[in-house]
């Protein structure tokens, strides 16, 4: 299994800005992909940013410009840089990886979520 553990949520004022990362251990074999998503209060969970192996980067069209993934995979680690912080970034925000956790069988895993609030 593959166990993810994200840091740096909290609460921030509009035009401020937060640092996500997110660590991933466990039976790792290679990991395909990493990303972020959230899920506000009676809302769907969306991606907000995903980065693969080869470091393509999907941004969800409401960050972009705004947010900033990055990946290390000698630690196997994703942070997501978030400045010019609104209100409507407040959720639960998820850290996912698709991994292999053997040469030809991979799974898809999910963070605890951390809480972003951006309020005055």
């Amino acid at each position: 299994q593959v166990q993810l553990v994200e840091s740096g949520g909290g609460l921030v004022q509009p035009g401020g800005s937060l640092r996500l990362s997110c660590a991933a251990s466990g039976s790792i074999f290679r990991i395909i992909q990493m990303g972020w998503y959230r899920q506000a209060p009676g809302k769907q969970r969306e991606l907000v940013a995903d980065i693969n192996s080869g470091h393509s980067i999907n941004y969800a069209d409401s960050v972009k410009g705004r947010f900033t993934i990055s990946r290390d995979n000698a630690k196997n680690m994703v942070n997501l840089q978030m400045d010019s912080l609104k209100p409507e970034d407040t959720a639960v925000y998820y850290c996912n990886t698709r991994a292999y956790y053997t040469v030809t069988s991979w799974n898809e895993y999910w963070g605890q979520g951390t809480q972003v609030t951006v309020s005055s």
